[in-house]
């Protein structure tokens, strides 16, 4: 039984505990409440860099959520507070950064990696292909003849 419940709290206290956090913030605005869900679901967390503000329960993840509350309190706008996150951590802290020359890596490097090794595999299997299709030379041709003549002198032998 305890087993049990040790597994169901590791499998469920995460989303329990982001869900207490979120409640920890309230705005009188319910349009607010929505756009402070997005604002900490599109950023990433420094520390985790694998998870949402929403979801990190890092140090640095609830402050930059209190930070970005109070901004909020105060009457930011949302694009304002993108804005102001992205200059201070860079585009980094956002899960979809903007497609710009100092992107480009984080958009197009995995296809890169993927043609290259794409072209690698194809020359490498040409070359063993290639090779496989090489003639043979004219006394490789007579010591073949002569292995083959053996083997079957030696069946007709065993017959």
């Amino acid at each position: 039984m305890r087993l049990f419940v040790l597994i169901f709290t590791l499998l469920f206290a995460p989303p329990a505990v982001q869900a207490a956090t979120l409640a920890d913030y309230s705005f009188d605005e319910p349009g607010k409440a929505e756009d402070f869900r997005d604002i900490i679901e599109e950023m990433r967390c420094l520390v985790c860099q694998n998870e949402s503000l929403a979801g990190s329960n890092a140090e640095l993840a609830i402050d930059l959520r209190n930070e970005i509350y109070e901004m909020m309190k105060s009457g930011q706008e949302k694009e304002d507070i993108i804005n102001f996150m992205v200059a201070r951590y860079g585009d980094f802290v956002l899960y979809s950064p903007p497609l710009k020359p100092t992107t480009y890596p984080i958009w197009f490097g995995p296809l890169i990696v993927f043609l290259v090794g794409g072209v690698v595999l194809f020359r490498i299997l040409k070359r063993k292909s290639v090779a496989r299709e090489t003639e043979l030379s004219a006394e490789e041709e007579q010591r073949l003849n002569r292995l083959l003549n053996q083997s079957n002198d030696h069946r007709d032998a065993d017959q």
